[in-house]
């Protein structure tokens, strides 16, 4: 069925050109383009990504040295580096936060029945940003500090696959808290977040929507202890209280009661106290979702080592958000195809794959999958459950 195609030609597959074209189309992407359309913009865009390519002039050059193949990967014309520059300066970056949007609910469905290492059917999000420094000369939209620029993704991690379920791009100065008047809030659902998230009033619309939240007390938290729960403290558990807060204001943004659990790491020795409006599951339950709050350190890490998403191929608020989506996209993208084709190797295995081999004209499953016998041991102290790492 594939014979002929190249490897990017068969990844490209895997797009839902259709749901596309729709999105395209919502936002007239394609209104007036003769040359590079929004299709052939995301698989140049996705090509830069898997390629590891860092520059327009990088892009232009590889894919004119490979000039022959072009039609085979989907492209009816060459691309020049200034079409490309228009075309991520001018065209609306919400086709491609679309397009995300659209892969993220394919993926996630997908990775619906990974397991989370905890005895729990409920979905768990992690929720964190991380920021990506920029020039305050050529990025003067994003202020960050008084001579830096900077962007930040927030971002809400399935913990079931490592999906991102939600994604919010703002400028530097946005405090993380504020994302939760943002967020779609789903009942049930466990969030789990540090402290820098612990706004009370904001707090109790997550417990009021059915929502669950795990976060850390902030030291100078002003609290009483209403009851207490008998632990075993040889189990690290060192309190469960249900806690009311003290002071006018503050008791009227949480009027009601909260679980504090005291916790006393084994391995650092160091105590933490967590925070949460769950009264049903064990102390040690709840420090594990808390400590899973890694995985979404972890993740921006592995997609600024791995994805281009540092340096930028405009200095616009579009483009720079247009090649952020569209990174976002092409790595759900691979995930959806490591779960599809059942492929054994970890995501950063099949990128390092693609990375020199997106010409190759073979079968994606067999160029993609390991050796049954061989083992994908890369970063194993670092990786993620999708990367294995």
């Amino acid at each position: 069925m594939n014979v002929g195609k190249t490897l990017f030609a068969q990844i490209m597959e895997f797009v839902p050109w259709t749901s596309f074209s729709r999105i395209v189309a919502r936002y007239g992407g394609d209104s007036g383009v003769r040359r590079l359309t929004c299709s052939e913009q995301f698989r140049v865009m996705a090509f830069a990504q898997l390629t590891w390519r860092e520059s327009l002039r990088d892009i232009e050059v590889t894919l004119g040295a490979n000039s022959s193949k072009l039609y085979a990967m989907g492209f009816r014309h060459s691309v020049h580096r200034s079409t490309l520059a228009d075309a991520n300066e001018s065209r609306d970056w919400r086709i491609w936060s679309d397009l995300a949007a659209v892969l993220i609910r394919r993926a996630r469905k997908l990775y619906l029945d990974e397991d989370l290492g905890l005895d729990l059917k409920n979905t768990v999000y992690a929720l964190d940003a991380t920021t990506i420094d920029l020039c305050l000369s050529l990025f003067d939209w994003a202020p960050f500090r008084k001579a830096k620029a900077a962007v930040k993704l927030h971002t809400l991690l399935d913990l079931r696959g490592s999906i991102p379920a939600f994604i919010h791009i703002s400028d530097g100065k946005m405090h993380e808290v504020n994302v939760l008047d943002i967020l779609v809030l789903e009942p049930g659902a466990f969030y789990v977040m540090d402290r820098g998230y612990v706004d009370f009033a904001r707090l109790f619309q997550m417990h009021q929507a059915g929502a669950f939240f795990v976060t850390r007390a902030k030291s100078n938290m002003n609290a009483r202890r209403v009851y207490s729960v008998k632990v075993d403290r040889t189990s690290g558990i060192i309190c469960d209280q249900s806690i009311a807060l003290n002071g006018h204001y503050i008791s009227q943004d949480y009027p009601e009661h909260l679980r504090r659990i005291r916790f006393k790491d084994p391995t650092t020795n160091q105590t933490l106290v967590f925070l949460t409006n769950n009264t049903s599951l064990p102390p040690l339950t709840i420090a594990a979702l808390y400590k899973s709050r890694w995985q979404v350190e972890l993740f921006f890490k592995w997609i600024k080592q791995h994805l281009r998403i540092k340096k930028f191929l405009g200095n616009s608020e579009n483009a720079v958000k247009t090649q952020i989506w569209c990174a976002v996209s092409t790595y759900v993208l691979i995930a959806i195809v490591k779960k599809e084709l059942q492929l054994n190797a970890s995501l950063y295995t099949l990128l390092q794959i693609l990375s020199v081999s997106v010409f190759e004209k073979t079968e994606v499953s067999s160029a993609l999958q390991l050796d049954r016998n061989s083992s994908d041991n890369a970063d194993n102290d670092n990786q993620l459950n999708l990367f294995n790492f």
